[in-house]
């Protein structure tokens, strides 16, 4: 059942994001309102429309969550496979599952990390220009 969703799931996230899906959406619109006089603007006429958006913005929010998720988790997948091979610290895999507050500490340490490692590069360059001005 999964997979069979999965497969729909994407099959209609791909087509309606093609242009040619929004431009056959905008001719219904177009039709929609074209035939207004002929119906006297009634609340039939206005109900058609109503009923037929709502229920496929309805449709679409489960699909596009779908999709989201699973796009999601194969990123996700990805960064680990990434980081579990290479030199990054093995701590940031699975830190998705932590919740706000510990990303956060996560993230400011990271960002002091960085910020340590942009002074000693900038330090660094500048003993390098200093050496190299004394040659």
């Amino acid at each position: 059942m999964n997979r069979i969703f999965s497969h729909i799931a994407s099959y209609i996230a791909h087509l309606s994001g093609r242009p040619v899906t929004f431009l056959f959406a905008a001719l219904i619109i177009i039709c929609w309102a074209l035939t207004g006089p002929i119906f006297s603007y009634s609340d039939t006429w206005q109900l058609i429309i109503n009923t037929g958006t709502t229920i496929i913005t309805f449709l679409m929010v489960f699909i596009i969550q779908n999709t989201q998720n699973r796009d999601g988790a194969a990123l996700q997948v990805k960064l680990d496979e990434l980081i579990r091979s290479s030199h990054a610290h093995n701590q940031f895999i699975g830190i998705e599952h932590l919740t706000d507050e510990e990303i956060d500490n996560h993230r400011r340490s990271c960002a002091d990390l960085a910020k340590k490692a942009s002074e000693r590069a900038t330090r660094h360059h500048h003993a390098m220009s200093t050496r190299t001005q004394h040659s």
